[in-house]
């Protein structure tokens, strides 16, 4: 059996390190959703209005520093670490889809937000953190993680990638042991967001073309509503 297939051998004191300095990133960006989330309407948002945030803002960073514990992060504890990790992602994703949908039955009802500066800030708001959940699912899930393209660059694994991305297809931009970091996956998330559909990333597996479907889809939905709405109070 192939070391990357079930991956049993410990990380070393270099991927530790490495996992939590990707990690850092990620628990910025759950930070600014956490502040977006309490920055919204109370018509819209969860109540109570800090839970949620707490909670994501709480458990991302006991993921990230346990990530930093160099006694006992074994293979079996990294995959403890993002199961939480993917826990956290979901409940920001069901969060943000419930202010969504309040947010849009208000629209399709002529209700709620009246002001339309307010009414875009709104859908803005929920919008950027469709993005920034969108992009934390790619970058958990493309090829198994963080740790697991760090330790097996994609041209020795080709087979697993779930997104192409052009320093991957093309040599001259980037050298063989090229990876994607989060940055790089939030501009997947943001391009498709806003175009609607793959721009220079390529998803390749089901799962992905699936995600990025439904992304484009939420993103439609929220921008023609509140642009319709926001034009229709101004006239």
């Amino acid at each position: 059996m192939s070391e990357s297939a079930g991956d049993p051998r410990e990380p070393s004191d270099d991927e530790r390190e490495v996992d939590a300095e990707l990690r850092y990133v990620a628990t910025l960006a759950i930070v600014v959703i956490a502040g977006l989330m309490v920055a919204l309407p109370g018509r819209v948002a969860n109540h109570p209005r800090w839970l949620v945030p707490s909670i994501a803002v709480l458990l991302a960073l006991v993921v990230l520093l346990a990530s930093l514990n160099p006694r006992g992060a074994d293979d079996v504890r990294h995959r403890r670490l993002r199961t939480a990790s993917l826990l956290l992602i979901g409940l920001l994703s069901v969060a943000n889809a419930a202010s969504g949908a309040r947010l849009v039955i208000d629209l399709l009802r002529g209700q709620g937000i009246d002001d339309p500066p307010e009414l875009l800030l709104t859908g803005g708001a929920i919008w950027l953190t469709n993005v920034a959940v969108f992009a934390l699912w790619y970058w958990e899930l493309d090829r198994r993680g963080p740790l697991h393209r760090w330790r097996y660059p994609w041209r020795d694994h080709k087979a697993s990638c779930d997104f192409l991305f052009p320093q991957m297809d093309k040599a001259e931009f980037a050298g063989p042991t090229w990876r994607p970091e989060f940055v790089d996956y939030l501009y997947l998330s943001f391009t498709n967001a806003t175009a609607f559909s793959p721009t220079d990333v390529m998803p390749l597996s089901r799962w992905g073309k699936l995600a990025m479907m439904l992304q484009s889809a939420l993103s439609i939905v929220i921008i023609v509503l509140v642009v319709a709405r926001a034009v229709n109070i101004l006239d």
